[in-house]
């Protein structure tokens, strides 16, 4: 049994998310099918994490258990001419141990999330950034993102349909960056909830507004209920950027 590790890049838009959904076609299911296809096995696919329908990928890392002798370019090229059309890529794929594993090895999760803050009509960043058309001060946003680092109960900045048995979770990185009419928010944690990210950046994006101050934002956080969460930033801004491992794969 050959474990290859792949790095995949994906456009989330057809997707129902990266996990297998009974309800509709994920990466998973496409990654899946086409390793079947060349090795005539029952692959099973294993990721970093996991992303809700709409979100994309920059370098979502997952890996792969296949009988079949091939070697990682092979096996790279082989699942590319399979995956076509799908707006998925491997981009990356080596061997790996057995004892490497893609989610349970993983130490660090970063995401992007892109808002185009503009009033034109988005013509070449349609489904692929948040555009919010008044103005937003990225100064006030990076100000009131700095309450959120550190370890807290995010109860607030959580799904109610969240799985992880403790609200807890320690934020290492809330950063706000702005290019022209481009705000770029990067999160990094070693885990996070169901929409924690989403739920931050629209909060933190209601202070750019002025409709929050960086108070209400602490006070959101404290109240630790999911009722006092103003605003969730939709899916389609939101990217997984990279998995962070001690040990290379």
């Amino acid at each position: 049994m050959t474990r290859f590790a792949l790095t995949l890049e994906f456009d989330g838009t057809p997707f129902m998310g990266l996990q297998r959904q009974k309800h509709g076609p994920s990466v998973q299911q496409a990654i899946e099918t086409a390793a079947a296809a060349i090795t005539q096995e029952d692959v099973r696919m294993q990721a970093a994490g996991r992303t809700d329908a709409g979100v994309h990928a920059i370098a979502m890392r997952a890996h792969i258990d296949v009988e079949k002798p091939l070697s990682a370019f092979q096996m790279m090229e082989a699942l590319n001419a399979r995956l076509r059309p799908q707006p998925i890529a491997v981009i990356g794929c080596q061997i790996v141990a057995d004892a490497w594993h893609a989610r349970f090895s993983c130490i660090e999760r970063r995401y992007l999330y892109r808002i185009c803050n503009r009033r034109a009509p988005l013509a070449l960043s349609a489904g692929r950034a948040w555009q919010v058309a008044p103005p937003l001060d990225e100064e006030q946003m990076q100000a009131a993102a700095q309450i959120l680092i550190g370890t807290h109960d995010f109860t607030t900045f959580r799904s109610v349909h969240c799985q992880s048995q403790s609200p807890v979770k320690s934020l290492s990185l809330l950063q706000v960056e702005r290019s022209g009419e481009d705000i770029m928010i990067h999160a990094a944690a070693r885990s996070f909830l169901h929409h924690q990210v989403r739920s931050m950046v629209g909060c933190v994006a209601l202070v750019g507004m002025g409709r929050w101050t960086i108070d209400d934002l602490g006070a959101a956080l404290a109240a630790r209920n999911r009722q006092r969460l103003g605003l969730n930033a939709p899916a389609h801004g939101l990217y997984f950027k990279e998995a962070v491992y001690a040990v290379a794969g």
